[in-house]
């Protein structure tokens, strides 16, 4: 019977044992190089989300004098807004259409630029200007992204429809009033789905380092020229 027994525990329980145990070490290997690897996939779509969230602040503020306080106000602003672009009208190396532009010029001195748009509009393509023209903001902003899309930019990717948390504020520096705004992304939604014991850990790593706990665009703390924490 203890012969059996022996056999029993050496040609099947101690195999078994070595099995589980080199699962075991590997999974401990492989789980957080797996973590890793989604982390930085999530993180890359969400930084898109950032950066788009800065290109519409931008904008917002070059037309408005601050940023929006809201994601609804961006979203409103690229669907029905508009935004003021500089145009360019010719070259000025074109000797002749810039020896025209003069000669229409000194023909009558009370011409505008908004004058020379409506003539060039009206067939004289022999004009050299420039002229700020309002076009819509959906005309101009991400043309050709088929990744964008407006309606989704307050959502956080992969957290189950959680938003992403955005503020904006005026501070005055040095005596001066300076629009900030900041938006965040934490990784307790971000990282949805993903072990959470890693996730702690690597949140508990960035608040030791005194960094935020996922992604953030600009401070309403401190002007920082809308920089990103992953930049």
């Amino acid at each position: 019977m203890n012969g059996i027994l022996k056999k029993l525990l050496t040609w099947v329980v101690l195999p078994v044992i070595i099995v589980v145990l080199c699962y075991t070490v590997v999974r401990s290997i492989m789980e957080p190089v797996e973590f890793n690897k989604e982390k930085d996939f999530r993180e890359g779509i969400a930084i898109q989300r950032l950066k788009d969230i800065r290109t519409l602040q931008v904008a917002y503020k070059s037309e408005n004098g601050r940023y929006a306080s809201s994601i609804d106000s961006l979203k409103d602003f690229y669907k029905q807004g508009e935004m003021t672009v500089l145009m360019q009208i010719g070259s000025m190396d074109d000797s002749v259409a810039v020896a025209h532009t003069e000669a229409v010029q000194k023909a009558n001195r009370k011409l505008t630029n908004r004058d020379l748009y409506q003539r060039y509009l009206a067939g004289d393509s022999k004009l050299v200007f420039s002229i700020e023209n309002k076009i819509p903001v959906r005309d101009t902003l991400f043309n050709g992204r088929n990744d964008f899309r407006v309606d989704d930019l307050g959502t956080i990717p992969f957290s189950e429809g959680k938003p992403i948390m955005m503020e904006s504020t005026i501070k005055t520096v040095s005596g001066v009033p300076v629009p900030l705004f900041e938006a965040k992304i934490p990784y307790r939604y971000l990282l949805t789905g993903l072990d959470d014991q890693l996730r702690i850990n690597l949140d508990a790593s960035r608040k030791d380092q005194n960094k935020y706990e996922g992604l953030q665009v600009g401070s309403i703390t401190a002007p920082n020229n809308n920089a990103g924490n992953w930049e």
